[in-house]
Parts: C-alpha cells; sequence; structure tokens
C-alpha cells in the first residue's frame, strides 16, 4: 500500500491531535510546488507544532523524503 503525500499528512495528523475529526488536509499546486495545507483544531495547534517547531519540521522532513520519492517539490502550510 501506497499513501500519497495528502495522506501521509493527515495519517500524521490525525495520529498527533486530540480531536481527529478536525483535521483537514487540502492538496493544491503553485509555482511548480505542491502546496499541503493542514487544519487543525485551535486547541490541537501546539501538538501538530511542537516545541520550538520540532513536530513540524519532522512531519516537513518525512514529506520531503516522499516528495524526492515522487519526483515533487512539497510545500507544508499548517494552519
Amino acid at each position: 500500500m501506497t499513501l500519497t503525500v495528502k495522506e501521509l499528512v493527515e495519517y500524521i495528523a490525525k495520529s498527533l491531535v486530540e480531536n481527529p475529526a478536525a483535521v483537514r488536509v487540502t492538496e493544491r499546486s503553485r509555482r511548480g510546488a505542491v502546496v499541503i495545507e493542514l487544519r487543525v483544531a485551535p486547541s490541537d495547534m501546539g501538538r501538530v507544532i511542537g516545541k520550538e517547531g520540532r513536530v513540524a519540521n519532522a512531519i516537513r522532513a518525512l514529506l520531503h523524503v516522499a516528495a524526492v520519492r515522487s519526483g515533487k517539490r512539497v510545500v507544508l502550510d499548517i494552519r
């Protein structure tokens, strides 16, 4: 089973938050890159970003690996 980049972000986010029903992931193209927009409940924002942004940076690192494998450039936007 192969996950798309969007599905990967959704899986990771839902695993981290207390309110997985509030997780919304959208994918769009912008200037040659795929932009993944992640929206979570305001109370879960700290869980997704992490202390000093460590969790968000780890998610971005995983996305980078997945993007290289698929030959794309991916940007993660957390809102």
